[in-house]
């Protein structure tokens, strides 16, 4: 029976790779001039938006940048975080590392703007992207090519969790989560100085640090700071970098050396005899090499793609899939 009518069986079979590789999306590969035909002031309308977004209120730089991050970091860079179902409550957002992510509404104003111009052209995951590199821009810091051709998935991942690093991981956790995305250890150091600017939603999220009165990872100073204000309230958002909270450098990677660090994962990069402990002495000490590196790893964490059996799209909505 496995050989009856095989020249159908295969025709069959080549329509149903056909309608598969179409259904699902299969990425091409990314570049700069993805839209340069069929949108060519994309990235200027996403640059207006930001720009007006950010000079309201400038935490929602930090907010975009970190929305990328964990978009990327669950079955790569494909929007799927956007995603929100009112009559559900099992979305990638509802997960409990992703329930403090902002920013949301900025990347919807972008596309109402961009379906305006360019209808059902530009990905959400793109826009996510190119607002990404330009909310580091706006704070200072530096700004980079985005390559862009990436499709929308059409499903949250519940589990993003599992992909994402922990605040209370230590070097070696951290770097597996890492490789596992195919990325590496200066990747880790640098893509984590995107913490130069934000915040820690709560003090749940630093306790491990605090609570070790005979820590010597810690500044003691620092410390008890940390935990008068957490005394006070507990849920009372916390600067990475208390001294230029809002300035895109490396004063982060400064902090590191005084053991100033907010997060386990942060103070963790500085392990003596580590790979990541000297580069964060680089960076410490060079904005420059901090700048570079962290263009690299960024273009790297974007390339980052959803399998190849995710169905993709062009959502019309970030906020839900085509039906």
């Amino acid at each position: 029976m496995a050989f009856i009518r095989g020249a159908a069986f295969a025709s069959v079979a080549l329509l149903l790779v056909v309608v598969a590789s179409v259904a699902e999306g299969h990425r091409p590969e990314l570049t700069e001039r993805y839209y340069d035909k069929t949108c060519p002031n994309a990235q200027n309308i996403v640059r207006a938006v930001m720009e007006r977004r950010v000079a309201g209120y400038k935490r929602m730089a930090p907010a975009i940048l970190r929305l990328f991050f964990h978009d990327c970091f669950a079955y790569g860079c494909d929007g799927s975080v956007l995603l929100q179902n009112p009559e559900s409550s099992d979305d990638e957002r509802d997960v409990e590392a992703n329930k403090s992510l902002d920013g949301f509404d900025v990347i919807d104003n972008i596309k109402s703007e961009l379906e305006h111009n360019c209808p059902a052209t530009v990905s959400c995951a793109d826009i996510l992207a190119i607002a990404s590199r330009d909310a580091v821009a706006m704070l200072g810091g530096p700004t980079w090519s985005v390559l862009l051709g990436r499709k929308d998935s059409r499903f949250a991942h519940n589990n993003a969790t599992y992909q994402l690093p922990s605040p209370t991981g230590h070097l070696d956790e951290l770097l597996e989560v890492f490789q596992d995305h195919g990325l590496d250890e200066r990747d880790l150091t640098a893509l984590s100085g995107a913490h130069t600017i934000g915040m820690a939603h709560s003090c749940e999220n630093f306790n491990d640090r605090i609570k070790h009165e005979d820590a010597e990872d810690i500044d003691p100073y620092f410390a008890a700071k940390l935990q008068h204000s957490c005394d006070q309230n507990d849920k009372c958002p916390v600067y990475f970098d208390e001294q230029t909270p809002m300035k895109f450098d490396n004063a982060y990677y400064q902090n590191l050396l005084n053991k100033r660090g907010l997060l386990t994962s942060d103070q963790a990069l500085y392990t003596p005899g580590s790979w990541a402990g000297e580069l964060v002495s680089i960076y410490a000490n060079n904005q420059k090499a901090f700048f570079a590196d962290f263009k690299t790893s960024m273009v790297k964490m974007g390339n980052l793609s959803p399998p190849d059996w995710m169905p993709t799209e062009v959502r019309l909505k970030c906020s839900m899939a085509n039906y």
